[in-house]
């Protein structure tokens, strides 16, 4: 299957700052190294859909283990940021502050790696949205390079 992107990526200006990390922070309850979103850099008006950065470092917790020699960072945290980000679009459009949790993710594909010095380009938009529960369409990218796609589900917990 082809890829397609969901959001053109080349039509964001990705050194805006839309939600900041202090206000990801205050949406998204993970901290310290579960943290995999640095910001947002775009919303769409309707707040349907929206890109954000992962600033990869070369000291995070996982570089000397996956792998050694040739750090690359986990697929799973990919998949993390996606649920992050998909996670804002979700609090957005609802009322209240809840817990959403990840339950669910189909149709992952991983295309290229991201490396420590990366930035990775996270665009997520929302396919289904109910008050308990949600599914976004998520894709990575690396330098303008497709990196990853997968499919999140989140529901309040």
């Amino acid at each position: 299957m082809a890829f397609e992107p969901i959001i053109d990526i080349s039509t964001i200006d990705l050194t805006c700052i839309a939600l900041s990390e202090e206000e990801v922070g205050k949406i998204n309850p993970q901290a310290g190294d579960m943290r995999q979103l640095n910001h947002v850099a775009w919303l769409s008006d309707d707040n349907q859909s929206a890109v954000g950065m992962r600033y990869v470092k070369d000291d995070e917790f996982w570089v000397d283990g996956h792998i050694p020699g040739r750090p690359i960072y986990p697929g799973v945290l990919m998949i993390e940021a996606a649920a992050q980000i998909s996670s804002i679009l979700y609090h957005l459009n609802s009322e209240g502050n809840h817990f959403m949790g990840f339950t669910r993710c189909d149709d992952c594909s991983f295309r290229g790696q991201v490396l420590p010095g990366d930035t990775l380009v996270l665009s997520s938009i929302i396919r289904k949205f109910q008050r308990r529960r949600f599914i976004c369409d998520a894709q990575g990218f690396v330098d303008g390079n497709f990196v990853f796609e997968a499919k999140i589900t989140g529901m309040m917990m």
